[in-house]
């Protein structure tokens, strides 16, 4: 089939890169110029593991193409994917500026019939009044399907390629065949539905999701005042199919492109029809309490952090990517910073984007994880980079001035923490070190 993919952020690079290597032929289109070309040149502007590879296999294999002529890409393709972002507005409803731009230049460009499919995450509705805006500016027939996407950020290569299901919303059933078609070899679990229901499916899934995270980490806290370990708690829990363990990690709370703008929005949704989403508020709120726990277990250690050195592991608000949208870290080193603490920073990708963000005279740009610590009265450790879990931590506390471990992500064993000489806390664990709240005396005169 001949593709056309409008955006290459996350969404519209992956798929177009994912489609092109199911043998489908894809020119995957950007208004910014310089993106092309450095696309064409096998740079890709995201970080994704793999993608580069892919890139210059579908190139090579002329599956694949890049342009910035979104006239002549539609006019060549049979199917146009919109794949331009959403972001959230003040309200935290979702922007469709961008979508509604796409779809007017789409229909200025047709010649023939098209099949209009949305990956990008759209509120309920927004599929039909795209239709409606192309009908004002073209004769020509055309069909609209919401194909909502679950690829995560570091995974998405294989999200796309291997997903556990591919949603399908159609108002026209003659278009299934075809859906299925072009998404053949990815799965067989493939969920066909009205187009209102699956844009549904994806807010609330990624409502789910947000709701467990936050959920686990609530129990965290609990346990921290009771002496039960969360990550016992957490597997003891997931081993009931009911629950499942996939998003049952304690730690500092999700970020990113999707769950906070997600449920900002599905919480708007809900408002616009009169029904107040008690409950993803509450995730909500609950989320953006959970980071600070850092601050607290800083102050519980160091006391007042004014003159204190603070380093910092992590900036992306997860491993594997370098992307620092909503990434806990921000809000932590801004805390950081208004308290007077001196703030060492280090992330082995994220670095660069989150200097582009926020810097400050108080910051200090770190090129290895040790640079961070040497010196440091406490390490946060923000996001569980895979290389930061073997640090050797004996080492670390005669490097540190005041040897305090922040573990916001649970990422070190008992084994490892044992003779280190560390003050270390952990998210749920309180037999692992510095209390929070929990007293084994106490906890056995009950």
């Amino acid at each position: 089939m001949k593709l056309t993919v409008i955006g290459t952020g996350y969404v519209g690079l992956v798929s177009g890169v994912c489609f092109a290597l199911g043998g489908h032929h894809v020119i995957c289109v950007d208004k910014d110029e310089e993106k092309i070309k450095k696309l064409k040149q096998m740079e890709s502007p995201i970080y994704e593991p793999g993608i580069e590879e892919l890139i210059e296999l579908n190139l090579r294999e002329e599956r694949l193409s890049f342009s910035a002529d979104l006239q002549e890409s539609v006019r060549r393709s049979d199917i146009i994917i919109l794949a331009v972002g959403t972001p959230s507005l003040p309200n935290g409803e979702a922007d469709l500026t961008y979508i509604e731009g796409a779809a007017a230049e789409i229909a200025k460009a047709m010649e023939g019939h098209k099949i209009i499919m949305t990956k990008s995450t759209v509120p309920v509705g927004t599929n039909e009044k795209i239709s409606q805006m192309i009908s004002k500016y073209t004769q020509h027939s055309f069909d609209i399907v919401s194909a909502p996407e679950f690829l995560r950020e570091g995974s998405a290569i294989r999200d796309t390629l291997h997903p556990d299901r591919i949603v399908i919303g159609l108002d026209n059933p003659e278009l299934e065949p075809t859906m299925r078609e072009l998404h053949k070899g990815f799965t067989e679990n493939v969920f066909v539905t009205d187009i209102r229901s699956a844009e549904m499916i994806k807010y609330a899934s990624n409502a789910f999701l947000a709701t467990k995270i936050s959920f686990i980490n609530e129990i965290a806290n609990i346990c921290e005042k009771v002496g039960a370990d969360v990550t016992e708690v957490a597997e003891g829990m997931g081993m009931d199919q009911r629950i499942g363990s996939s998003f049952l990690q304690a730690g500092i709370g999700y970020g990113g492109s999707c769950f906070p703008k997600d449920t900002n929005a599905l919480i708007q949704i809900a408002g616009n029809v009169d029904y107040e989403f008690k409950l993803l508020k509450s995730v909500v709120e609950v989320n953006k309490g959970q980071r600070f726990m850092i601050i607290s277990k800083l102050h519980e250690s160091l006391g007042s952090l004014r003159g204190s050195t603070i380093g910092i592991w992590g900036l992306a608000f997860k491993p594997n990517t370098d992307d620092v949208r909503e990434a806990p870290a921000r809000e932590i080193v801004e805390a950081l910073v208004a308290e007077g603490a001196t703030v060492k920073l280090y992330d082995p990708i994220a670095a660069t984007n989150f200097r582009l963000q926020y810097d400050h005279p108080q910051l200090r740009w770190c090129n290895l994880p040790e640079e961070a610590a040497e010196g440091s009265d406490a390490v946060c450790l923000l996001t569980d980079w895979s290389l930061l879990k073997e640090i050797d931590l004996h080492q670390l506390a005669k490097s540190m001035r005041n040897g305090v471990l922040i573990d916001g992500r649970n990422v070190y064993s008992k084994e490892q923490i044992e003779g280190t000489g560390l003050v270390y806390h952990s998210v749920g664990r309180p037999q692992m070190g510095g209390l929070s709240g929990y007293s084994a005396s106490v906890a056995g005169a009950v």
